[in-house]
Formats: structure tokens, sequence, C-alpha cells
């Protein structure tokens, strides 16, 4: 019999965690999204846009699965402290800097099951957790407990380790493949710094007459370091008076210490003279910013914005 294809059912942004009693919580892996099945002993993963996993992560395919399962997974890659890190996975494939099939290991992290001899999405999700035990997978698979009810506690531990946040799932729903649906929830844990503007990249489509993003950075002793190009997070208003402002305070020069590695168009320098507010998810393992957002200006001595005040591993 062949497997069905199924797409990933999709979680619905919530800022704040919560407790409550028809709710379970899971930890929100930071990896790549795959369905995965066992069919006659051959393996299959899909992405949630369809892509075949198993070409830049062949050991998946190797896996010990019972067949006749179609799963919902997570590829990832752990860091020396046992914390799921994206910027190793982004290396493994290419696109952190080192090259395909950069010699880093995968785990995969199983928290779903849509197929079991049959179809099982209709089953209460306390249903298929209960089926997902019992297929006693083995490790390199993990298949991490839920936390019932105490949605609040998870996400201080998770956040305390540096994680990426926890996704809430409502007891007795079924499996909805391809929906985006409240019947799971994500809080993503955010961390905020300050950094100081020294450019920005022009504009295209409905920013043409502003910019796409600002470049910013933190000193160190050498000079401002680069870190990141900030482009999400500004409202109509902000774009418009943000380009007039550094319109007035363009320089020839790069005030970075570092080079601005960045696709696209060319930079524009500015002096270093405005402070922003920067939300992130997490620092990438060159020292970037992954998924900064601007929020807001901040107003403070711009030669205060240190490395060792505002970098990895400060505060």
């Amino acid at each position: 019999m062949r497997l069905p294809d199924y797409e990933p059912m999709l979680a619905t942004r919530r800022d704040q965690a919560f407790d409550d009693e028809e709710w379970w919580f899971e930890v929100k892996w930071d990896g790549y999204r795959a369905i995965v099945g066992s069919e006659d002993g051959h393996i299959r993963a899909r992405s949630r846009r369809g892509l075949d996993l198993l070409s830049p992560f062949p050991e998946v395919g190797r896996l010990d699965l019972p067949d006749g399962v179609v799963l919902d997974t997570e590829i990832v890659a752990f860091d020396d402290h046992g914390v799921p890190s994206f910027s190793l996975l982004q290396r493994r494939t290419g696109f952190g800097g080192a090259g395909t099939g950069a010699r880093i290991g995968v785990n995969l992290v199983v928290f779903d099951v849509l197929f079991h001899g049959a179809d099982v999405t209709a089953l209460a999700y306390e249903e298929r957790r209960d089926i997902l035990t019992h297929l006693a997978l083995a490790p390199p698979i993990v298949v991490p407990e839920p936390t019932p009810t105490s949605g609040t506690s998870l996400f201080v531990a998770v956040k305390d380790r540096g994680m990426e946040g926890i996704v809430a799932k409502r007891l007795g729903s079924r499996y909805q493949p391809g929906r985006r649906t409240d019947d799971w929830l994500k809080i993503a844990v955010r961390h905020r710094l300050r950094a100081v503007v020294g450019g920005y990249l022009p504009g295209d489509g409905g920013r043409s007459s502003t910019f796409g993003s600002v470049l910013v950075g933190l000193y160190e002793p050498r000079g401002l370091r680069w870190v990141a190009a900030v482009g999400s997070g500004f409202t109509e208003s902000s774009l418009r008076a943000f380009h007039q402002t550094l319109t007035q305070i363009e320089r020839e020069s790069s005030p970075f210490s570092n080079e601005v590695l960045l696709p696209g168009g060319r930079p524009v320098w500015v002096e270093p003279a405005i402070v922003v507010n920067v939300e992130y998810k997490e620092w990438t393992h060159d020292d970037h910013l992954r998924a900064p957002v601007y929020k807001g200006v901040e107003l403070a001595d711009p030669e205060t914005i240190t490395w060792d005040l505002e970098g990895p591993g400060a505060g």
C-alpha cells in the first residue's frame, strides 16, 4: 500500500505563554520541518514545500523506522550544550558558510504520527501521542515528552536554555494537514539589544523611495562591528522619517571595521549617530543576528553600544 502524502499542520502565533488544563505544551524545535514516511523498507522525507530532504540529510534514510508509518518531525542539529542550532544546520546544508556536507550530525525529533497502518489524523492529539509513544523509536530518533497544563514554566525553561520557544496543542484536536489553526499555538522566545546604524540598503518596489534595511553594528576595540541588516518592523511613517534622517548623515566610506557581506544593492554609508532597539531570534555561528526586527530608536551615546554589553553572552 502506498503511503499518503501529507502537508504539515501549522501553528498560529501567540505572544504570551499560558497555563491551561485543556492544553499540552511542547518545545519548538529550531530545524527543518520534515514529513517522514517508511514504506516497504524505504524511507522518504519531504520538507514543508515538498522538497526531498534525503539528499542533504542521507542519514535520515538509514534510520530504523517501523514500516507503514508517516511522522511529523523536525531535522535538528544540536550544539555542544544540547541546544538546537539552526545556524549549525545551515552550515550542514551549505547556507552558513561552511559548504555542503560539513561534518555536523543531525537528529530526527518526532512529535506526531499521521499514519500507522491507516490514517490517524482524525484521532485526538493525545491519542496520536499515545500511538507515537508505543512505536518505541530508538536514538538517534528523539521523541520528547509533552508538558501538560504548565506552558509558562516550560517557556521559562526553554528561554533560559536559549531555545526557540514552545508550541501549545489543544487536547482533543485532530491533525489538519496543510492548515494553520488555533489548535496549535506557537510562542517564540525573542531577544533584544541596542545597535548603532552605520548604513542602509536602498529599497525597491514599495520601498523604492525609502530603504530596504538599515545596517547595524556594535562597538569593539577595533571599531564598529557590523552584525545585521534590519528590514522588518518599520511602519510607513517610520520608514519615511528614518530615511529623511539617514540622507542627512550620509558619508563616502563604511564606518564598519569588518566587511558587510550582503547580496543585492550597494550600501549607502552613514555616520554612526543613531542607536536603535532590535529584536532577534538568536546569534548565528558567525556572530550575526538571525531574524532581526526594528523596535524603535534609543536615545543613547552610540559609543556606549558595545560588543561586551550587547553581543552574544551579554547580560
